[in-house]
């Protein structure tokens, strides 16, 4: 049964949490971050707070998820901390021992300074920094199928989208049909604003969507994802509105064979940046070094940008089961842009993309 599986799965990953814990001599650890108390407990509200030690776990929320926590968290004991819970952790009913871990990339200025005040000097509080990336890289069986049916949804709004793409509608229109899409089909949420762009705005690697319409002779850049039981998916591909410049087209040909390139050459043991390099070497034969300024991925998870980073800083190693994205991409300013984007997941084998969306040229 589904529900047995992820159980376990939790109990494993805070035994793994324990673990590190034990290796810093930290007698407990204070998680603010939402997504890794998801991936802990299954909480998929928006206030809670986890408190691990050695032997148990309590998950803190307030009356309003009283009935969701009593739902979806098994691996913890949930509290109802009406006094808040910087209240309640030091109200003494809780074994902190001497040292307690504080996620610093993650809390807040205020909550720090009033954890910090409310224990009194009585346990020395530790900041920590990234401190479940190397366990959330990784994901399990469960992770997968979950982030795999994130993918799917995604490509099949995509699909849908595309039949409605003419210069009647605006790239306002196609994002809003993006975000009631995923829902339709079953998404929790978009797990960023879709990004539409055409003509020279699509030149913007981030561009937000606007009023303007599509016109004939354009590229198109649609950046779309979604959330499935947690997870989420990342995806982009760029379509023409009919016949585009030769320009455009070899520069579509080029974003392509790199895109292509990035899956071939992913191989578990390399580094980050060796991929990253390896990509834009290739961009950079054809004269566009300035032109791909960003970064080739990212990982994908509860998070849509989490770690592993996928660039000339990323310093992890590629290992089974991470799930990252690759999107090379080039941007001509005031003329167009060009992204193609798929999320993969390593294996002995190499990279295989979750999406299996068409790469080729889509010509409206």
């Amino acid at each position: 049964m589904e529900s047995e599986r992820v159980k376990a799965a939790q109990k494993e990953s805070l035994e793994r949490v324990r673990v590190k814990m034990m290796t810093m001599a930290l007698d407990a650890c204070v998680i603010t971050d939402l997504s890794v108390i998801r991936w802990l407990t299954g909480f998929s509200g928006s206030a809670g707070r986890l408190l691990v030690t050695p032997q148990k776990s309590w998950f803190f929320t307030d009356f309003r998820y009283q009935e969701q926590a009593a739902r979806e968290v098994v691996v913890a004991e949930t509290v109802i901390a009406a006094d808040g819970f910087a209240a309640e952790l030091a109200s003494g009913r809780y074994p902190l021992g001497e040292t307690v871990a504080l996620q610093s990339d993650t809390v807040s200025w205020n909550e720090a300074i009033r954890l910090i005040e409310q224990l009194h000097g009585k346990q020395r509080v530790l900041p920590v920094d990234s401190f479940f990336d190397e366990f959330r890289m990784v994901k399990n069986g469960i992770e997968l199928v979950k982030m795999r049916r994130a993918a799917v949804v995604s490509e099949q709004v995509l699909e849908r989208v595309l039949s409605m793409i003419s210069p009647a509608v605006t790239e306002l229109d196609i994002a809003a049909e993006i975000t009631y899409q995923h829902k339709k089909l079953g998404a929790e949420r978009d797990s960023f604003e879709p990004i539409v762009a055409g003509g020279a705005r699509s030149a913007m690697p981030h561009a937000r969507p606007s009023a303007a319409r599509f016109k004939p002779g354009e590229l198109i850049v649609i950046d779309t994802g979604c959330v499935v039981e947690g997870y989420a998916s990342d995806q982009t591909r760029t379509v023409a509105l009919g016949k585009i410049s030769d320009e455009a087209r070899k520069v579509y040909r080029i974003v392509q064979e790199a895109q292509e390139l990035g899956i071939a050459s992913a191989r578990c043991g390399m580094v980050a940046k060796e991929l990253d390099d390896e990509v834009r070497r290739y961009i950079a034969y054809y004269g566009y070094t300035e032109e791909f300024g960003h970064g080739l991925g990212h990982g994908v998870g509860l998070d849509v940008h989490e770690e592993p980073r996928i660039s000339a800083k990323g310093e992890h190693e590629l290992r089974e089961n991470m799930v990252f994205t690759i999107e090379p991409g080039i941007y001509l300013p005031g003329k167009f842009g060009v992204r193609i984007e798929d999320t993969v997941v390593m294996s002995p084998q190499g990279a295989a993309p979750l999406q299996q969306f068409t790469k080729e040229l889509i010509e409206l």
